[in-house]
C-alpha cells in the first residue's frame, strides 16, 4: 500500500514534534545526570588533573562558576545519555521519505549511531585529550604556572567532545547514503581535494586557534573520510540493484494506470 505524501506544513509539525520529543528526552537525562553532576565533572577533569605540574590546580573566579559548570556538565552528559532517542527520532523523521526494505535499518541506524557518537567522545578524551593537555602544559615555565578555569576547560573540553561525536558518524551517514543510491565511492573519491579543505575548515571552527588542536581533529577527519570512501564503495548500491528497482517502478506504474 503505497503510503500518503506529507504536504511542507505536515514536514514541519513532523518536525516540530520529533524536535519536542528530543528536547523532553534531553531534560530528562539532564535530570538524571544533575544528580551526579559532581563526580562526571571529576571524571571530565582527569585527562587534565593528571598532566597538571605538582602546585598546580583548577581554580573558578567567579562564585556562580561552579554551579553554572554543573549544569553544563549535566547537559553534556545528558546529550550523550538521551542520544540513542534523539537518533530515534532523527530515523523516524527521514524514514516517510525510504522505500520500505530501507525502513528496516532503524535498529542498526540507532545502534551504530549511538555507538560511533559515544565512540568518538571517548576517542577525544582517552586519546586527544592527554596528549594535547600534555602539550599545552608542557609550555609552562617557573614563571608562567598554569592554574586553568573550570568555566573555560569545560568549553573546551564540551566542544571538543561533541565534535569528535559528531565527527565519528561520517562513515555510518556514508553507508545509509550509499545504501539508498545518493553517493558513490567514485563521487567520494573525486571530491578528496574539497573534502579535506573542508576537513580543516571545520577542524579550524571546532577547536581553538592553535595549529596542534586542528591538527588532532583534522588528521581523524581524513582518516574517517577514506573509511567513508572504502563503506561506499563495499556497501553501495550496485547497478544491477538500480536496475531492478527501476524495472519495479515501471511495474508498479503500469498497475496503477
Amino acid at each position: 500500500m503505497e503510503e500518503k505524501r506529507l504536504s511542507f506544513t505536515e514536514h514541519l509539525e513532523e518536525l516540530r514534534a520529533r524536535l519536542i520529543k528530543s528536547a523532553i528526552a534531553l531534560g530528562i537525562g539532564f535530570v538524571i545526570c544533575y544528580i551526579y553532576s559532581k563526580q562526571l565533572f571529576n571524571i571530565l577533569l582527569m585527562p587534565l588533573t593528571r598532566v597538571l605540574p605538582k602546585g598546580s590546580s583548577m581554580v573558578f573566579i567567579s562564585l556562580t562558576e561552579p554551579f553554572f559548570t554543573y549544569l553544563k556538565v549535566a547537559f553534556l552528559a545528558g546529550l550523550f545519555l538521551s542520544s540513542p532517542f534523539i537518533f530515534y527520532q532523527l530515523w523516524k523523521f527521514v524514514s516517510p521519505g525510504l522505500y520500505t526494505k530501507e525502513k528496516k535499518y532503524v535498529i542498526p541506524f540507532v545502534l551504530l549511531s549511538t555507538i560511533f557518537f559515544v565512540g568518538g567522545a571517548c576517542f577525544g578524551y582517552f586519546v586527544v585529550f592527554p596528549y594535547g593537555f600534555k602539550f599545552f602544559l608542557g609550555l609552562a615555565t617557573k614563571n608562567i604556572r598554569p592554574f586553568p578555569s573550570i568555566r573555560d576547560y569545560l568549553s573546551f573540553s564540551s566542544k571538543l567532545l561533541i565534535a569528535f561525536g559528531l565527527i565519528f558518524e561520517i562513515p555510518l551517514i556514508t553507508f545509509f547514503l550509499a545504501k539508498i543510491g545518493l553517493i558513490t565511492s567514485t563521487f567520494l573519491s573525486s571530491k578528496r581535494r574539497y573534502a579535506i579543505l573542508v576537513m580543516f575548515v571545520l577542524a579550524a571552527i571546532f577547536t581553538p586557534p592553535d595549529i596542534v588542536t586542528q591538527l588532532m581533529m583534522a588528521l581523524p577527519l581524513m582518516l574517517l573520510f577514506e573509511a567513508s570512501v572504502i563503506v561506499a564503495k563495499i556497501f553501495g548500491r550496485k547497478p544491477e540493484e538500480e536496475k531492478k528497482e527501476e524495472k519495479d517502478k515501471g511495474k508498479k506504474k503500469k498497475k496503477e494506470k
